[in-house]
């Protein structure tokens, strides 16, 4: 491993060009450090079109010039060691551009960013935490995600729950709340949105200007890393969003760092996103691909969180994505694929696989690229997990449905299964289907009263026992009525009413169901955990299924009509006793007596056996039964 405590090294830069450095944030950015018997801080900074480049801050009145930065041989970096500086200072480079311009940037990879609006970097020391996760850094590295349990709370930290007085809580305010609530309902992990420093609200943290920077709103970087430590603690994985795919404009940030473009594509029409106003880092540009595949490797292990979910990946898989004919460059086979990108990818999931084993990277791509789950020597990008963005809106599109015009769609939930085991799927509910006028998931529901409710539940429970792991987007667990809004904390006070509280205490339920039926997650990747009874039940919009592995069966009824059928019949695979272990009436059923059914000799759905079960108005159960 290269020498990372001093000055960049010309391996350090060597390295850096050819896009395998993978600790460069140890040397670029500000470090404190002691040099020559004095305290300071070292700088190091890319931009290889500068004319001089400067530190700046309070410690020189923001002057350019007066802390000029010296050229590391052909590197395009520039570096230089200020004594008395230290951490808290706040501090930019002042970078003079070939045309004589003097701009202003933050520090690409500064780890600690003033708060919002204020622009500049904060010198800041990593060291100065003591970790208590061992344990669980063990066995992550020793789990196999793709066969275990996996259902993820979806959370903004800003507007998850506000502290009392009306602030967003910090990180360390924010850890045992969240923490008790996730155990709670019995979530597995949680993934954040916009933690890396983003300078607008408004943009949810998806435009990124501090790409190593854990966001100020909440407290410093040892405060992010204690939240971290403490999710570990009490057993929760800790997933972020990361959004390699598009960076803003803001002046202060990457855009254009040195007067040119250094992070993007020099052509714009490689290099824009006209429909997001954003610009496209250059994939094929090593320095740029490493200070990307550095900074994901950089919180998963500076900061020990658990996995990546990668955001817009299609975006960047796709060179026409969002750009009209004549808006982009054909790749050199004359094909839309961007090959730049997909070596990226490659490269990304490969080395975090090989370096962090037990790690994930979860890809948001939301078309049918092959392989984006199988390994790069398979010719796949090396996702360990996708997001099933096809089985979410078929989903969505059948929920928001009159009951009677389900049964003309009825193919709409059924559809997902043909493909299910193409990828390793999560299926998602997330942020982006509750805004923008979309309605919240109780707000899609059709129907009055008390039917809204029992629909979300039916649908929830369809959800659950799908092949795939699950994400839900924080508040739509107990059936919010609003959209989200990041400017304030989700609709809690509805939970004093019953309604509200019956769909929380339902998913609950269904989730610690979840948590201890290995049948309905450990076979997530094999045909033979999933078993559909009758998927042709369209007149009724009744589904049945099974989940089931060597030791058990689950066997889930859900019917998405307001039509009571108090004597339906379901087939069963055998003879014996099947409990009723869940339904949207009584949520989770502990008491055997009087909740078992004998299956009966006698055709039904294909099967020579049935029971009979009384099904209510949007009425969901699942049956427990023995595979041996």
């Amino acid at each position: 491993m290269q020498e990372i405590k001093g000055r960049l090294t010309d391996m350090d830069c060597y390295l850096f060009g050819n896009g395998t450095h993978y600790e460069i944030y140890r040397k670029m950015g500000a470090h404190p450090m002691t040099e020559d018997g004095q305290a300071g801080t070292y700088f190091a900074v890319w931009a290889p079109h500068a004319r001089e480049v400067s530190v700046v801050g309070d410690f020189c009145s923001w002057q350019p010039g007066q802390h000029p930065m010296a050229p590391v041989g052909s590197s395009g970096i520039w570096d230089l060691f200020l004594p008395g500086v230290g951490v808290g200072d706040r501090y930019k480079f002042a970078i003079v551009s070939a045309g004589g311009e003097t701009l202003f940037k933050a520090d690409p990879f500064a780890s600690h960013a003033e708060v919002r609006p204020e622009t500049a970097s904060v010198v800041a020391d990593l060291s100065d935490y003591t970790w208590s996760d061992g344990e669980w850094l063990d066995r992550r590295r020793h789990a196999n995600p793709v066969r275990e349990a996996m259902s993820v709370y979806e959370v903004h930290l800003g507007s998850w729950m506000r502290h009392p007085t009306g602030r967003m809580h910090t990180y360390r305010e924010i850890a045992k709340l969240l923490a008790d609530y996730v155990i709670e309902m019995g979530y597995t992990h949680v993934e954040l949105i916009g933690i890396a420093e983003h300078p607008y609200d408004g943009s949810w943290g998806y435009q990124v200007t501090g790409y190593y920077a854990p966001t100020s709103r909440y407290g410093t970087p040892l405060d992010f890393k204690y939240f971290v430590d403490y999710m570990h603690g009490r057993g929760i994985g800790v997933i972020l969003d990361w959004v390699p795919a598009h960076f803003p404009r803001d002046a202060h940030g990457l855009a254009k760092f040195d007067g040119e473009p250094v992070f993007e594509y020099a052509d714009p029409r490689k290099g824009e996103h006209p429909d997001w106003g954003t610009l496209v880092f250059d994939y094929g540009r090593n320095e740029v691909s490493n200070f990307l595949i550095a900074n994901g490797l950089y919180w998963v292990e500076e900061f020990h969180v658990d996995g990546l979910r990668v955001d817009a990946v299609a975006s960047m898989l796709y060179l026409d994505y969002g750009r009209s004919a004549g808006g982009w460059v054909p790749n050199i086979y004359g094909g839309n694929e961007n090959l730049e990108a997909i070596q990226f990818f490659r490269h990304l999931n490969s080395i975090l696989r090989q370096r962090d084993p037990g790690a994930i990277t979860i890809a948001e791509e939301s078309t049918a690229w092959p392989g984006v789950t199988k390994l790069p020597e398979e010719d796949g990008l090396g996702f360990t997990f996708k997001w099933n963005m096809g089985w979410m809106h078929d989903f969505l599109e059948y929920m928001k449905l009159d009951p009677y015009f389900r049964k003309f769609n009825h193919n709409r939930m059924t559809f997902g299964m043909t493909y299910a085991w193409s990828e390793n799927y999560i299926l998602v509910l997330s942020h982006d289907e509750v805004v923008h006028l979309k309605c919240s998931m109780l707000g899609k529901m059709p129907g009055l009263g008390v039917d809204r409710y029992r629909n979300l539940k039916a649908g929830y429970t369809f959800f659950m026992g799908h092949p795939g792991k699950k994400l839900l987007f924080m508040g739509q667990e107990f059936g919010q009525p609003t959209e989200w809004n990041e400017q304030r904390e989700i609709d809690w006070p509805v939970l004093a009413e019953p309604f509200h509280r019956e769909v929380r205490d339902y998913y609950r339920a269904l989730q610690h169901l979840y948590r201890s039926h290995p049948a309905m997650w450990a076979t997530d990747q094999d045909p033979n955990g999933f078993e559909w009874i009758n998927c042709d039940d369209a007149d009724r919009s009744i589904f049945s299924f099974m989940r089931k592995d060597k030791k058990e069966g689950l066997l889930f009824v859900i019917n998405f009509t307001p039509m009571e059928r108090t004597d339906y019949c379901v087939g069963v695979p055998k003879k014996g006793r099947y409990t009723l272990v869940l339904n949207t009436e009584e949520g989770e059923i502990t008491q055997a007596k009087g909740h078992i059914y004998t299956a009966k000799e006698g055709e039904c759905d294909g099967r020579p056996y049935h029971i009979a079960y009384p099904l209510p108005p949007y009425g969901a159960a699942v049956f427990r039964f023995s595979m041996r």
